[in-house]
């Protein structure tokens, strides 16, 4: 009986090794609607930020766009998810959340549809960037909007950076130039 138990315990494991995605493994919709597939950003570093547009951090807005200017063509890109899971921060349409990141911030980087980030309707991808069982590195919980998940250039999760830290703090800004 005790090998049985030992043999299923190590299919379970290996079953679970094996299924385990990579940040590489989701597909999501643009802010236009499209599919974009993660794998297309293999060898970048990837910022992961949900977004909102009437936040008390929107402004970071500006400090992204001028860290993509700075860095996007050096194998970095930045991902903004709008998301309406804090203070109903984000009410509009992606419509509306397009045109209110470039006419009021310029924004060139790539924004995604809106999404959930937190609660019984989590998009899987933030399911997998908060758990440390499916990402293998650590659990954390979306505090805020603007929080940013960094991702190496193979798929991995590295850090979650705190709401309030702008993009330009010495933490990303040396994560992107190692």
């Amino acid at each position: 009986m005790k090998k049985l138990v030992l043999i299923f315990s190590l299919m379970v494991i290996t079953s679970l090794a094996f299924s385990q995605k990579s940040f590489y493994d989701f597909k999501v919709k643009d802010i236009d609607g499209k599919d974009f597939n993660l794998s297309s950003l293999k060898g970048k570093k990837v910022l992961v930020v949900n977004t909102a547009s009437k936040c008390g951090n929107t402004p970071q807005y500006k400090d992204l766009e001028s860290l993509y200017k700075v860095y996007g063509d050096q194998k970095f890109v930045i991902i903004g998810f709008p998301a309406n899971n804090f203070g109903a921060q984000e009410p509009g349409s992606d419509t509306d959340i397009k045109t209110f990141c470039t006419a009021n911030y310029g924004v060139t980087f790539p924004m995604m549809s809106k999404i959930s980030v937190k609660g019984d309707d989590m998009a899987p991808l933030y399911k997998w960037l908060t758990s440390k069982q499916l990402n293998g590195v650590k659990d954390s919980e979306v505090k805020w909007n603007f929080q940013k998940y960094l991702i190496d250039e193979k798929g991995n999760l590295i850090d979650v950076v705190d709401p309030k830290v702008k993009p330009d703090d010495e933490k990303i800004l040396s994560w992107i130039k190692k």
